[in-house]
């Protein structure tokens, strides 16, 4: 009979939940909401169902990210860090430097086989996070999807001199009835936040291979204007959406390997979501 592992990742944003053997065979992506631990439910379900999988068949579940603690289903919960290293490291098994921009916070990790060795963290301020961008999109009135392809078509970027949301927003609204082109100013918006994270990145001792992760991933003009920033080339997963997910699962997978190995006994929670939903 084989295992099966699951990872889910409660970010501040966006829940993501990974169902792994040889290889990932279930990943669901949705918004987080305030029910924490029914939205975990829910997504749990999602994810069983598109594996054609009962819960029972889970051999090990670990949770990571901000909200990790609201899985009451979770085998172990493992911080976001270790998560994100481990499953970068499947993805880019020669990566040395993460960059995750999630929504509410941005992170650089150095990594050596998969394991985390140094990390830097912006989470008390949006300017260097996705939420940035949200905003800025919207006071532009353009959706933060058309954000990268923008800022790609401009060959002189905007001058920034705002890092902080508020004051950003109200500048480029300003710079806007002016008559700077959109694209310029999408291309200094990008390059201004690339700024912001290469300096709490530059923190660490960069080195190639430098992979990025989370939404800002998806943003081909922020990508680009980050590799220039370090003066390295960067890569993205496929989903960058997941690899916290995917690094909680593989966790959980070295758990069970090492406790079949050593002959020890595995702790594991009840897999019932019936149970659960009425937590």
């Amino acid at each position: 009979m084989s295992d099966y592992f699951a990872g889910i990742d409660i970010g501040s944003t966006m829940t993501k939940v990974v169902i792994m053997n040889d290889g990932i065979i279930s990943s669901i992506i949705g918004p987080t909401g305030p029910e924490q631990r029914r939205l975990a439910n829910k997504v749990m379900e999602n994810a069983l169902n598109q594996a054609g999988l009962p819960f029972e068949a889970i051999t090990y579940l670990v949770a990571t990210g901000y909200g990790r603690i609201n899985v009451p289903f979770a085998d172990k919960q493992v911080t976001e860090i270790s998560c994100h290293a481990k499953g970068v490291a499947h993805f880019f098994p020669e990566c040395k430097t993460i960059i995750d921009i999630g929504g509410q916070d941005s992170k650089g990790i150095t990594i050596d086989h998969g394991r985390p060795t140094d990390f830097v963290m912006n989470d008390k301020c949006a300017a260097g996070t996705g939420r940035f961008l949200e905003v800025i999109a919207e006071a532009l009135g353009i959706t933060i999807q058309d954000l990268g392809g923008m800022a790609l078509k401009s060959n002189q970027p905007a001058q920034i001199s705002n890092i902080c949301t508020v004051f950003a927003e109200q500048e480029v609204v300003a710079r806007l009835a002016e008559g700077v082109p959109l694209n310029d100013l999408v291309a200094g918006i990008l390059e201004s936040l690339a700024s912001r994270i290469s300096r709490m990145v530059n923190r660490l001792k960069v080195a190639n291979e430098v992979v990025i992760t989370g939404g800002g991933a998806k943003n081909a003009g922020l990508v680009k204007a980050l590799s220039d920033k370090l003066g390295y080339a960067t890569l993205v997963p496929p989903e960058p959406l997941i690899t916290g997910a995917v690094g909680a699962a593989l966790l959980g997978k070295d758990i069970v390997q090492k406790a079949k190995k050593n002959s020890l006994p595995l702790e594991r929670k009840k897999r019932s979501l019936e149970e659960i939903e009425i937590l």
